[in-house]
């Protein structure tokens, strides 16, 4: 469904709440949430302290964003990114249900009266015992929406190389599998702690491999390049900057974003954030980060028909 549809049609496909709860919801500071198939005001809601995924990880989430349209909210590329969060559902051994998850973001949405939002469903294991056997555990699914600014949110940032390596894709496929963003924490602690905004993981081979949260690109001599590499995330606003910019997608070393003219990274919660330092290489100007930032920008908000596809109206 796209923005163009009616929000009257909308509201019919989705499950209907009552007016009071919506009132209430825009009353209350405390949002709603939906947890295992209803909604619920979030401070009300409990996990017991033997939570599986508390204790090992097990879980799978997705960050996602809606943004204020003439239309209305619309949600972008919702569907690429519960068929990501299915994947690592499904790895993990998790019940997924892709429409129920469809139909419970929107309906959340609604519930907190959310237009510019960060969106965070969340499945998970439960109880049923302590161990590393998931076969006999609770599963649990959840939706937050947050209508707050989340990660770098396309401002200039500073990037330090990390002394970490990113998890290898051999050992730990790169999906949003909760226990794996442990890496991501200590490589952004470590680059906040030497003064930086985000940390940079290059391979053993001195090959660029992502930052803790977002895709990287280069720009030389007017020419967009993606990188590449099998132990990143494959990022959704990732190949959405490489269909709007024809970028090429390749293997880059680090050496070749120190010489870049231009580097910028992005992702759901950073959108496009150019570099502006890269440990001690500063970067200057960033006109074809900046246009085509805008460019993004203008497809979330439903200002570029061409992409209208790409949105889930609320």
């Amino acid at each position: 469904m796209t923005v163009t549809e009616s929000q009257q049609t909308v509201r019919q496909r989705g499950t209907a709440m009552p007016l009071s709860m919506l009132d209430d919801a825009r009353r209350r500071e405390t949002p709603m949430l939906w947890f295992d198939g209803e909604l619920a005001s979030a401070d009300s809601l409990q996990a017991p302290l033997t939570t599986h995924a508390m204790h090992y990880g097990t879980g799978v989430f997705e960050g996602i964003r809606s943004y204020a349209t003439r239309h209305g909210a619309a949600v972008f590329r919702l569907p690429e990114h519960l068929q990501r969060m299915r994947k690592g559902a499904e790895l993990l051994g998790l019940d997924f249900d892709v429409e129920r998850a469809f139909d419970a973001t929107l309906e959340t949405l609604r519930a907190n009266d959310h237009r510019d939002a960060y969106i965070r469903p969340l499945a998970w294991f439960g109880t049923g015992s302590i161990g590393l056997d998931v076969s006999q555990l609770t599963q649990h699914f959840m939706v937050a929406t947050m209508a707050q600014r989340v990660h770098l949110a396309g401002d200039r940032t500073r990037l330090t190389v990390s002394p970490w390596r990113r998890n290898p894709a051999s050992a730990l496929p790169p999906l949003k599998l909760c226990g794996g963003y442990v890496n991501s924490i200590l490589a952004k602690r470590d680059a906040k702690s030497r003064g930086f905004d985000e940390a940079l993981f290059v391979d053993d081979d001195g090959n660029v491999v992502e930052c803790t949260g977002a895709n990287v690109f280069m720009v030389r001599n007017g020419q967009v390049t993606a990188v590449e590499h099998r132990d990143a995330l494959p990022g959704i606003t990732r190949d959405t900057l490489i269909q709007l910019s024809g970028a090429e997608s390749r293997t880059v070393t680090h050496h070749e974003l120190l010489d870049a003219d231009e580097v910028f990274v992005c992702g759901t919660a950073a959108e496009t954030a150019p570099i502006s330092v890269l440990d001690r290489r500063e970067f200057g100007d960033n006109p074809v980060t900046r246009e085509l930032s805008a460019l993004y920008s203008r497809v979330v908000r439903s200002e570029e028909p061409a992409h209208a596809g790409w949105l889930t109206a609320v």
